[in-house]
């Protein structure tokens, strides 16, 4: 199994190209599993239909903590993608980054990485700060890889270079590594080169450049991924060259098999 760890500043597509290299994975023939990791909860929505889905914390709170099964968290969206959202706490009360402790825990419990067996589980996580929960896919032991996305954005760029300080931290622990920066252009003059320079000032390379297109915004208007809405695109083409590109730096033990089946 393979455990990724999607990091970036709110607000950048961060969600939009998880959900995309979810599909896009899927369509390749592994079994992916998408967790969002934000109070928002919406990571998981455009691979349900538009859909937001019950998180572990609701169902926490309404059933009780003995009261939760696996059926009530986790959902299957499209082509069968595994589809599970931590949620937040009450507005005002409480911590959200215990929130997604408390929601790894149960999921845990409840043994769904051995009963759902996924090939490749996809931590959505918000990357404003890096505080003790939202560390948590890094540090915890849930997560091998790490992915950065961001802008060529001043405040973009801060993010990323914070998190990509905490994964370097973390990895002479011997928890999660880096395995490189995703840009989903924002059309700012000079972004590539901006970002490539930001990149290597953090000891990292830029894996992909996802471009600036409306068919994301189309298809996000069907409550869709592009991959699912538009897969003839230039864009669904971006997203599967991201996955192929995800592959080659974390999935070699999957690609190894899939060679050995062939």
């Amino acid at each position: 199994m393979i455990k990724i760890a999607i990091y970036g500043k709110g607000g950048i597509g961060k969600s939009t190209t998880t959900s995309n290299l979810s599909a896009a994975l899927s369509d390749l023939g592994y079994k992916v599993m998408q967790i969002g990791c934000d109070p928002k909860s919406d990571s998981t929505k455009c691979l349900m239909g538009g859909v937001k889905i019950p998180t572990v914390l609701d169902q926490i709170r309404e059933k009780g903590p003995e009261g939760v099964e696996l059926e009530d968290i986790v959902f299957e969206g499209y082509n069968g993608i595994l589809c599970v959202e931590a949620g937040g706490p009450t507005p005002g009360i409480g911590c959200a980054g215990r929130g997604i402790i408390t929601a790894f825990e149960k999921l845990e419990e409840l043994g769904g990485y051995e009963y759902y067996k996924p090939d490749i589980v996809l931590y959505d996580v918000l990357g404003d700060v890096v505080c003790g929960g939202f560390a948590m896919p890094i540090r915890g032991g849930y997560a091998d890889h790490v992915f950065i996305v961001t802008s060529g954005e001043m405040m973009a760029l801060y993010a990323a270079s914070n998190i990509a300080s905490a994964v370097h931290n973390f990895g002479k622990r011997g928890y999660a590594k880096m395995s490189g920066i995703i840009l989903n252009s924002r059309n700012v003059e000079n972004e590539q080169a901006i970002v490539e320079k930001a990149a290597k000032e953090m000891g990292e390379k830029v894996l992909s450049v996802i471009p600036r297109d409306k068919a994301v915004q189309s298809a996000e208007d069907q409550g869709k991924t592009v991959i699912e809405a538009l897969p003839e695109s230039a864009m669904a083409d971006a997203y599967r060259e991201l996955a192929n590109k995800v592959l080659e730096v974390s999935g070699s033990e999957l690609l190894l098999r899939d060679e050995k089946c062939v």
